[in-house]
């Protein structure tokens, strides 16, 4: 099935993200199993019924919409390249649909709840310590968390930061998203302060291979994505009345904070690196959902 070429293809062509390169791979793969087990030989017996069978069995295990529908983008991503590069003959994903992404609300968290955990951080990193290194990990947690709060960043953008692209006078990021696109994104001043004082601790735990890399790992390296996620997630474990626990969901709160705060659904669009409005639209519905939720517990004729 021509999976380390399809992976190369992903990563280094496409520049999709370590999880999107995993994702498809891992799906083109089932497909795969799932044809070994059915007795399709080749890719060219393939057709749409074909492909039709073996979704409906990803559904039967109990795969949800969502996962169901990336294996369709997987499949169309892998069929479109496998013609123009590895001769297959015609495409047997063309014209394939699949259900109808479930729209959900993200989770975000209030914002005076994220203020007193960002104040808990900086209490930790401004406090006393037992050893240097563990004030240079309380210095970059609270600055890894101030930054994802104050510009609306995905994680994979913050670990890829080097220094080359903080202006700190400015308080200017510049951050690579998807395609390889660049964008630059203003943050105030408690990120500010918080990266400065990781700035100076620092030199505690990076390591030659942590190169210019604005995050370092407990090793010296440039922070992994999944410390980097699972730190997220231990400050929002303290955090009281939400589900919210990974990175994105400071995105999502960053996203719904500016727009209740008046900030337009264009500017909030180029800060988040949205292709369309339309992505950028699902905000609007939770700031809608917190205002109808406000007038009913509020309003005597609710």
């Amino acid at each position: 099935m021509y999976l380390p070429q399809f992976r190369a293809h992903l990563a280094l062509e496409r520049s999709r993200s370590e999880h999107t390169v995993r994702s498809y791979t891992s799906d083109v793969l089932d497909l795969s199993n799932w044809m070994r087990d059915t007795g399709i030989d080749a890719m060219d017996l393939l057709d749409r019924d074909a492909l039709r069978g073996w979704l409906a069995q990803r559904h039967q295990r109990g795969l949800a919409r969502s996962s169901v529908s990336r294996g369709i983008a997987a499949v169309h991503t892998f069929f479109r390249w496998a013609v123009d590069t590895q001769g297959l003959r015609y495409d047997p994903a063309s014209g394939l649909r699949g259900p109808r992404p479930a729209r959900h609300l993200p989770d975000v968290v209030g914002a005076a709840a994220l203020a007193t955990m960002l104040d808990d951080l900086a209490d930790a990193a401004l406090g006393e310590h037992d050893d240097e290194q563990a004030a240079a990990c309380a210095a970059r947690d609270w600055a890894l968390l101030e930054l994802l709060y104050a510009t609306g960043a995905r994680i994979s953008e913050l670990v890829g930061l080097d220094s080359s692209h903080v202006d700190a006078v400015n308080h200017v990021l510049t951050v690579t998203g998807k395609g390889d696109k660049q964008r630059r994104i203003p943050y105030g001043d408690a990120a500010g302060e918080a990266l400065a004082l990781w700035f100076h601790r620092r030199r505690t735990l990076a390591r030659p291979a942590a190169g210019n890399a604005v995050f370092v790992g407990a090793r010296g390296a440039r922070i992994d994505p999944r410390v980097a996620r699972r730190v997220v997630g231990e400050a929002l474990r303290g955090v009281p009345d939400t589900s919210a626990r990974g990175p994105h969901s400071l995105r999502h709160s960053a996203a719904t904070h500016l727009l209740d705060g008046g900030a337009d659904l264009r500017t909030v669009q180029e800060l988040l690196g949205h292709s369309t409005v339309a992505t950028t639209q699902i905000y609007t519905h939770v700031s809608v959902e917190r205002l109808k939720s406000a007038y009913s517990q509020a309003h005597p004729r609710a």
